[in-house]
């Protein structure tokens, strides 16, 4: 629950009470304001119980403050959970000692870079790494503020830590919830996928691409399952030829049914969603103290209510929902000149996020996480503070200047005679769909260029056996039914490989295609791949020589998409892109 809103017995504002232990390097909870006495040492107030910190304040009776209340009054820092028991006693003692000299020290936070994290997502913010002053840490009183709905066994739950690509998809939804938002055009909307960003984290953490999904895109919403209240399962019919926004929302759709679709549309499995409505650019813009923007001319939009001169700008609040929101202020007007101011602005409050103005502010950085986790509707799988950590962690190991944002390639609906939707780029949608299965970067990683060329030089380059001379059994660990025969056809028919054996399914699903070899097979191996487009990450080299007829291990995984075509998507690929580390002004 958010202390913002329940009635409060005193006024203690966060930073009096966040401060560093230069013994433990931890900062720590003080409750040393002059009001209180109970303690028995003047001008130290008595310590609370554990019950009365964080979520156990609602245990001890206190409710919830009429509306508005909680945003006159400061906010108050959960106990260090954990770590009670010592740290704050040895912080009351310090207080107690400091009090009866009749002086009050507080140290100056020091900016180390230890990471602690927070998250946000959709129209506002997504994945938004808060690197922290000296171990801040997000505590219990922060998983009340979350909500979460449960998609099913959806996604891959162990991803996070796991040694493989991450995607996340970050949701902005037209739901007028919240003070004030009921004005914002269709004021009953219950609530459709109105911004979209699939996250892609690169498998080694060295890069992301945040690829921006149009709401006007016109696809297909494949059938979908949804958990109802009473625990039982409930399935939406799919349907044909509408906008991508319909996929949440309508007809009931929940997440779930969105990352279905995004699977659908680019062969990539979300593992997990973040929500966040109208509010969310209010109060996250509002408490990292305004976010950063530029415009290449003057913008007075109506319909948004955004008046803001030429150059750099700085918005919060109603200004901040009235850019991310406005399409009439851009030279096209379009949806699609709307991503990308709201890329703009994503990219800024990252910047922003991690910048010294922030990091040095226990105050910001308390009021940062109690907005956010308010913010968020994540799934069942990263529910809890423990669980966003976790995944934060991963993600501050990426460098902002590693963060591309892109806009899903896409063209004029050609069934419209004035086209107002749009659909995917039957040429450029793929490579970029490709490119992501593959998990290559759009920036220039140079560690990850160079070790992908120097794992290309030594498995790709060399001898090449004939086709008649190559032996391989073939699985089927994708999604394409019947794709192991299928590849066994084309081998033999088309490429000569007449040594290929179909051996159905594989053992168990996978999402990459891989070819196991014996070193004494790496010419059959180089020859295959060649014919297959497989990447070098595909090659998985043995120790142990083949003895007599042993055959390779071909095993299809979900970015196979038929024989014949390249399993490896392009190296480069020619769209627009934008850096979370640079400012572009918005015209």
């Amino acid at each position: 629950m958010d202390a913002q809103g329940r009635g409060r017995a005193e006024e203690i504002d966060p930073a009096d009470q966040w401060v560093l232990n230069p013994d433990t390097g931890d900062y720590e909870l003080r409750l040393n304001h002059s009001g209180g006495d109970s303690a028995g040492a003047p001008g130290v107030s008595a310590p609370r119980s554990p019950g009365r910190t964080g979520r156990g304040r609602e245990g001890a009776g206190e409710r919830r403050g009429p509306s508005g209340e909680g945003a006159r009054r400061s906010h108050e820092v959960p106990r260090q959970g954990g770590r009670r028991s010592a740290s704050a006693k040895r912080g009351q003692e310090a207080a107690a000692a400091e009090n009866t000299a009749g002086r009050r020290k507080r140290k100056a936070p020091k900016a180390r870079r230890k990471k602690a994290l927070l998250w946000t997502g959709g129209v506002t913010a997504f994945l938004l790494v808060v690197v922290s002053a000296g171990g801040y840490w997000l505590y219990q009183h922060f998983n009340g503020n979350l909500s979460t709905v449960d998609i099913g066994d959806r996604g891959n739950k162990d991803v996070v830590t796991a040694n493989a690509p991450l995607n996340i998809l970050i949701i902005g939804t037209d739901k007028r919830t919240g003070k004030g938002n009921e004005g914002y055009g269709d004021k009953g909307s219950v609530g459709h996928a109105d911004t979209n960003i699939l996250f892609h984290v690169s498998e080694d953490r060295t890069n992301a691409t945040a690829m921006s999904i149009p709401r006007d895109l016109m696809t297909n919403v494949p059938d979908c399952k949804t958990k109802q209240e009473d625990g039982s399962e409930k399935t939406i019919p799919g349907t044909e030829n509408v906008r991508f926004n319909t996929s949440l929302g309508q007809d009931d759709r929940d997440p779930g049914c969105t990352m279905d679709t995004v699977k659908a549309i680019t062969g990539l499995t979300v593992d997990h969603f973040m929500m966040v409505d109208f509010n969310a650019v209010k109060e996250l813009s509002t408490a990292v103290g305004g976010v950063n923007i530029c415009l290449a001319h003057a913008v007075k939009d109506d319909k948004s209510h955004l008046d803001l001169p030429a150059g750099p700008n700085k918005v919060q609040g109603e200004e901040a929902l009235a850019f991310v929101r406005t399409r009439h202020a851009y030279t096209n007007g379009s949806d699609l000149d709307r991503i990308k101011g709201q890329q703009q602005f994503l990219g800024s409050m990252i910047r922003q996020m991690k910048s010294d103005d922030t990091l040095t502010s226990p105050t910001k950085l308390f009021k940062l996480a109690d907005a956010a986790t308010k913010a968020l509707t994540v799934d069942k799988a990263i529910n809890s503070v423990s669980k966003l950590s976790t995944l934060a962690k991963e993600l501050t190991k990426i460098d902002t200047k590693n963060i591309t944002f892109v806009t899903m390639p896409v063209i004029d609906n050609p069934a419209e005679p004035k086209p107002i939707t749009v659909v995917v780029d039957p040429v450029k949608g793929p490579q970029l769909f490709s490119m992501m299965q593959a998990d290559t970067s759009l920036t220039e990683v140079a560690a990850q260029k160079k070790a992908a060329k120097s794992k290309q030089n030594a498995l790709l380059k060399g001898t090449k056996a004939a086709a008649a001379d190559v032996r391989v059994d073939v699985y089927n660990g994708g999604e394409i039914a019947g794709a192991a025969q299928q590849t066994v056809t084309w081998l033999q028919n088309d490429k000569g490989v007449l040594k290929s054996t179909n051996k159905a399914n594989a053992p168990a699903k996978a999402a990459k295609t891989t070819l196991a070899y014996a070193p004494n097979q790496a010419d059959q191996a180089r020859a295959l791949a060649e014919m297959m487009g497989l990447p070098a990450t595909a090659m998985k080299p043995g120790t142990k020589d083949a003895v007599g007829l042993e055959a390779m291990v071909l095993t299809l995984g979900a970015d196979f998409k038929g024989a014949g075509t390249p399993i490896t998507g392009p190296a480069k690929i020619d769209i627009p892109k934008a850096s979370a580390d640079k400012e572009v002004c918005a015209k």
